[in-house]
């Protein structure tokens, strides 16, 4: 499988991982049936954020409510890992839910795909720019 998101998009989420050497980033992504159409920035509100994420409870919830009303479905989520590469940590898989959210992961300047297929599992996806 892949999953389809423009250029722009992808440059601006590895460009925002870039501006945060010391803290995890995280967002938000948009679309449907593999195609990431819009992402939103999110707050880190982990207790250790150089660690870990967690996305803000309210923009979470604000965003499913705007999708319930007809905007855009929450297809998953990005986060980077600002010392590692964009691979799923044993942390990021104990928080895969089997849902098939897409997990987009920035490390070491460069991004990838990743669906959650199982509790505790994930598959690397394609991405292709457009």
């Amino acid at each position: 499988m892949s999953v389809t998101i423009s250029s722009e998009l992808l440059r601006r989420m590895v460009a925002e991982a870039a501006a945060s050497p010391d803290a995890e980033v995280c967002g938000l992504l948009f679309g449907a049936a593999g195609r990431i159409e819009a992402t939103t920035a999110c707050a880190n509100v982990a207790a250790n954020p150089a660690r870990t994420f967690e996305i803000d409870p309210t923009a979470l919830f604000a965003a499913h409510r705007h999708a319930r009303s007809g905007g855009m479905a929450v297809i998953g989520h990005y986060h980077s890992h600002p010392s590692g590469l964009p691979v799923p940590s044993p942390r990021d898989a104990a928080q895969a839910m089997g849902d098939g959210a897409v997990w987009m992961i920035i490390g070491a300047g460069r991004a990838r795909a990743w669906r959650s297929v199982d509790v505790g599992a994930f598959v690397k996806e394609a991405i292709d720019c457009t």
